[in-house]
This record gives C-alpha cells, structure tokens and sequence, in this order.
C-alpha cells in the first residue's frame, strides 16, 4: 500500500494561483501514473490532470493551459499548479495512484484531499 496526502488548499480570489502537494509513503514511480482529481458541488468527480512515470503529462480540457502537474520522483511528490483560478475550480481536489489500463487512467489509492476555493 502507499498512503497519499495532500496539502496547498485555501482560499483565493479569481485569477490566483495556488500549489498542491501530494506526498507519498512509498515510491511513486511504482505505478504507472499519478493523477489528480476533483469533486465538485453539484458536479460529478473529474480527472483534472495525470502525469505518468516519466513525466508525459495530460490534462482535462476545462484546465489546459491553466494548470500544471509535475512531479519529483526523489521526493516521491506529486504537484498541481493552478493559475489563472476561476469559481468554476471550486472543488476537493485528491492526489491517485494508479495506472493507464486501455486509454483510461484508474485508481489504486486516494488521499484524504484538500478544499479550494475560488472566490469571485
């Protein structure tokens, strides 16, 4: 097992920026990709970015070009960094572990997550 937690949430006004950490108990290189996700009210839970073991990273559409996801596999970290914030991004974001199975990213282990909040 690997245990995941998140940190970096908080309160922003529309057009900030903030960066979330996800650090793991274990090697993240173990898996053949980290992901982020996010829950919104309202709103199904949404894979925001995922970035594989050698750091090709793919991005959700609603966040392309805004957010960037990287990691550092010495530290076994996980980062998202969100620009340009709108209050559509509103949401709990988690940091996963898992893997690409066809075209699809799936996950082994979630963190807690971590609240952010964009106000307007």
């Amino acid at each position: 097992q690997v245990q995941l937690v998140e940190s970096g949430g908080g309160l922003v006004q529309s057009g900030g920026s903030l960066r979330l950490s996800c650090a793991a108990s274990g090697t993240i290189f173990g898996f053949g990709a980290m992901g982020w996700y996010r829950q919104a009210p309202g709103k199904q839970r949404e894979l925001v970015a995922t970035i594989t073991r050698v750091g090709s990273p793919n991005y959700a559409d609603s966040v392309k070009g805004r957010f960037t996801i990287s990691r550092d596999n010495a530290k076994n970290t996980v980062y998202l960094e969100m620009n340009s914030l709108k209050p559509e991004d509103t949401a709990v974001y988690y940091c996963s572990a898992g893997g690409f199975y066809g075209s699809s990213f799936r996950s082994d282990y979630w963190g807690q997550g971590t609240q952010v909040t964009v106000s307007s």
